[in-house]
């Protein structure tokens, strides 16, 4: 597969397996069902509602510590919105970036973290057709550009950011649709321009966006090289599809591949923590590569010179800088390919909910191997 396949062939391509059709205006995503439900009103609303649920809050910045477990009300949807019961929230490194109030996002004190859940509605506000409750579906940053409000037993969302899920697919598997394969595709495709029959090292394959992107370019033809940190996330790597896999805590590593690209090295990198490998990134690249950062907890020296010899592009990626046009068929060509069964999420660990400070430290470690998801209670 190329970029992105065409609309018409996207939607075809979901077929019966996923239960919707998406058209996209002005007002956002719009799930359409083959069968219209009942006109909304307010006796859809149940009537018997808890007042409270359980969520995690930041009332201040700062380390894990500051993510609370506490009681909140329970979100009643307005016109156009619905209310999700979370099934599985998504955590992401983002999310430990923006507790620490350094972030280019910077949310309104106190604050629930999360913006990816996967889980079933439970009420539906006026003048929302597209949705039932019972429906089991998913909200993500790429649909609302929200990173806030999922770890908690419910979310509030409009109705239009938020999609059916397809057939077989858990409610945890769903956190990864909102960042972690949006991100991989934004940054191999968008951003990195990959193409059939060239090689991306991916650098820290063994993380959610690292797996997300080794099916994403094994699926679009490319040659895989992986790295991981850990035994157990090599064999993942392998897992998942790679080519080959490194082993980026040994010395030489990235000899073996240039090896494994006849010298020249390859075409694509995929950074994961640039404020380490970035320089090493250069030195690797082929002539006029590109390499995509996207992540970085810190700075580093490099020499430029090397740039300017190869004619190297370094590009940054961030999934917000993103449109809701740029997301639309990046999220449709995600659900064709799982509903092929070409793209399959990967899940290194299931928490509690009341384990989110805990969560929060975990996704910053070597070799997690898939997504980290809070479970609520």
């Amino acid at each position: 597969m190329g970029r992105l396949a065409p609309k018409t062939n996207l939607v075809r391509r979901l077929g019966g397996a996923a239960a919707f059709a998406t058209e996209f205006d002005a007002g956002g995503w719009q799930p359409k069902r083959a069968s219209v439900g009942c006109k909304a009103d307010a006796s859809r609303i149940p009537k018997t509602r808890r007042t409270t649920v359980k969520a995690i809050r930041a009332h201040s910045f700062g380390g894990p510590e500051v993510l609370q477990q506490e009681t909140v009300d329970d979100p009643i949807p307005g016109p156009g919105e619905v209310v999700v019961d979370v099934r599985a929230a998504g955590v992401n490194p983002a999310d430990t970036y923006m507790r620490s109030g350094t972030y280019a996002i910077v949310p309104k004190l106190p604050y629930i973290p999360g913006g990816d859940a996967g889980g079933v509605i439970a009420a539906i506000g006026p003048d929302v057709t597209q949705h039932r409750v019972g429906d089991r579906v998913f909200v993500g940053t790429a649909l609302s550009f929200d990173l806030t409000g999922c770890y908690a037993e419910k979310v509030k969302r409009k109705a239009s950011e938020v999609l059916s899920l397809p057939a077989g697919v858990s409610f945890a598997q769903a956190a990864t649709f909102g960042v972690s394969y949006p991100t991989a595709h934004y940054a191999l495709f968008e951003r990195g321009g990959a193409k059939a029959g060239e090689t991306v090292f991916i650098h820290g394959a063994s993380g959610s966006v690292g797996s997300s992107a080794i099916q994403l370019a094994k699926r679009a033809g490319l040659t895989v090289i992986g790295s991981a940190g850990t035994s157990q996330g090599l064999k993942l790597v392998r897992a998942e599809g790679a080519d080959a896999a490194v082993n980026h805590s040994e010395e030489g590593y990235t000899n073996e591949v240039r090896h494994r690209t006849h010298g020249k090295g390859p075409e694509l990198i995929l950074e994961m923590l640039a404020n380490v490998n970035l320089a090493a990134d250069m030195d690797l690249a082929a002539k006029y590569g590109r390499i995509i950062v996207i992540g970085n907890r810190g700075e580093i020296s490099i020499n430029p010179r090397v740039a300017m010899m190869k004619e190297l592009d370094i590009r940054g990626v961030a999934l917000w800088n993103a449109t809701a046009v740029q997301m639309k068929p990046i999220v449709l060509d995600i659900l064709a390919g799982v509903a092929a069964g070409l793209l399959r999420p990967v899940i290194g660990r299931e928490m509690r909910l009341s384990e989110a400070a805990a969560a929060h430290i975990a996704v910053l470690e070597r070799g997690i191997g898939g997504k980290i998801v809070l479970i609520p209670q």
